[in-house]
């Protein structure tokens, strides 16, 4: 039944405000083999596009890396240049990439989401946006019920941009946004007044857009109680669709672009704390529903429904009202899951190209799933998208979570987990700390012995 984001208490913020992963994937890529097991990863994509093409069609995700300027927050592949010329090479490199898993399928695809992101995506013409959907859609079918999507920078994201997407079969838009405030967008280097973003937020109402999602940070350089209050007047002002509040992770030494500001100008632990319990309160009093880890949307979205009636997916694309079993990742740096394994691309735009223009496989890294694996990874994402799973107790499988209620035990203490033997429930209040439970499941967190942080706080 549908339900709202409760405030939280400090306390419970407070406990279960420790290192865990996002689960876009189980296991999660610090887990991942080292080996590229090149043959085994392309034997799971065409089996499993064999077993569910013409029932549930294939994902698309294309990375777009490129950007004109360094947003010195951002923790994604990213390529800064002012050279436009970039752009039709590189959709050549993803359209022969494209030919490679074309040249491994036995019969046509049927596509049933596509999802641009970056990187800016909004970076490249119109025109060459059109030139990489056709490439792509002169190859497949289009299903009816398919879902396009596109991330877009506020500042260069034109009516013709919008247009144009749309004549695509895009009806789905993603802006970041991360603050309103003026002081924090110079120090992150993210310069867009309140006054263009409604330009193109009306823009794309306008045309026709279907769902729109703000992407919101808190714990950004110079982030006050203050400015979270601005942004979020503002951000009911315009009202999108649908909003991802996240935690700004602070790894200056894994992106360098971070250390133009330092830990001085970052909140504290505990006020980082409190602009997350002030966002979510503030989201809530505006309307807005928690549909998922970080995930907000109006109770009218298409996701709100898929998570209300047991329908929504989560993959490396974030949240989906689609549950395709294979997701292809084009593009430099990109994941495609083929449901029992993972391939990453290189990282490196230069490398990327040598390979695909060398008719190969891009791949980087890889991990086929062990039958273990992909239990724990059922059961995670059952929690992740409709906050409850069961299994069946005499099957050998079941003996991983032999011991989960000890694991669980302060969460069913709190009221955040109703526990029963072969099944885990979270309640309204817990849905919040949905990430801890599945951390319960996580048999390779039982069995980690390096303490070290690989994780961003759950808070």
């Amino acid at each position: 039944m549908p339900y709202k984001v409760n405030y939280m208490t400090s306390s419970l913020i407070r406990k279960y405000n420790v290192p865990g992963p996002r689960y876009t994937s189980y296991p999660t890529v610090p887990f991942w083999k080292e080996e590229v097991n090149l043959e085994s990863w392309k034997a799971q994509v065409k089996n499993t596009f064999n077993l569910t093409n013409k029932e549930k069609g294939i994902s698309l995700y294309i990375h777009l890396p490129y950007c004109e300027s360094l947003c010195t927050y951002c923790g994604c592949t990213t390529r800064i240049t002012i050279n436009h010329a970039v752009e039709k090479p590189y959709i050549d490199m993803v359209l022969k990439e494209w030919k490679l898993y074309l040249d491994l399928f036995e019969e046509v695809p049927e596509i049933t989401e596509i999802h641009l992101g970056g990187g800016t995506p909004t970076f490249f013409s119109p025109e060459n946006l059109v030139r990489l959907i056709e490439g792509i859609k002169q190859t497949v079918i289009v299903r009816d019920d398919v879902e396009f999507g596109f991330e877009g920078h506020p500042n260069n994201t034109t009516e013709e941009h919008l247009k144009i997407l749309y004549d695509q079969r895009f009806r789905r838009v993603s802006f970041g946004i991360q603050d309103f405030d003026p002081m924090v967008q110079r120090i992150i280097n993210r310069m867009q007044s309140y006054e263009q973003v409604k330009i193109v937020v009306d823009q794309a109402r306008s045309i026709g857009y279907e769902s729109i999602n703000f992407d919101l940070i808190y714990g950004l350089p110079l982030q006050t109680q203050d400015s979270i209050k601005d942004t979020f007047n503002k951000v009911q002002t315009l009202r999108p669709d649908r909003i991802a509040f996240y935690s700004y992770a602070h790894v200056p030494w894994v992106k360098p672009g971070q250390r133009m500001f330092t830990e001085k100008d970052l909140p504290n632990n505990e006020e980082k704390r409190k602009l997350y319990e002030l966002g979510k309160q503030l989201l809530t009093d505006i309307g807005y529903c928690e549909i998922g880890m970080d995930h907000f949307s109006l109770p009218e979205d298409a996701l709100y429904q898929a998570v209300n009636n047991g329908n929504m997916h989560r993959n490396f694309m974030g949240y989906t009202t689609n549950h395709s079993m294979l997701s292809v990742g084009l593009g430099v740096s990109a994941i495609g899951d083929s449901w029992n394994g993972y391939g990453q691309n290189i990282k490196k735009v230069e490398l990327y190209k040598k390979e695909v223009e060398n008719g190969q496989f891009p791949i980087v890294k890889t991990h086929i799933l062990t039958k273990q694996e992909a239990f724990v990874r059922k059961h995670i994402t059952n929690l992740m998208c409709r906050f409850e799973t069961s299994w069946d107790l005499a099957t050998q499988e079941a003996e991983t979570f032999q011991d989960v209620e000890k694991r669980l035990q302060g969460m069913i203490e709190d009221g955040l987990i109703v526990h029963t033997p072969g099944q885990i429930k979270v309640t309204e209040t817990g849905r919040p700390f949905v990430r801890n439970a599945c951390m319960a499941l996580d048999v390779y967190l039982w069995k980690e012995s390096d303490k070290s942080q690989k994780f961003s706080l759950t808070v």
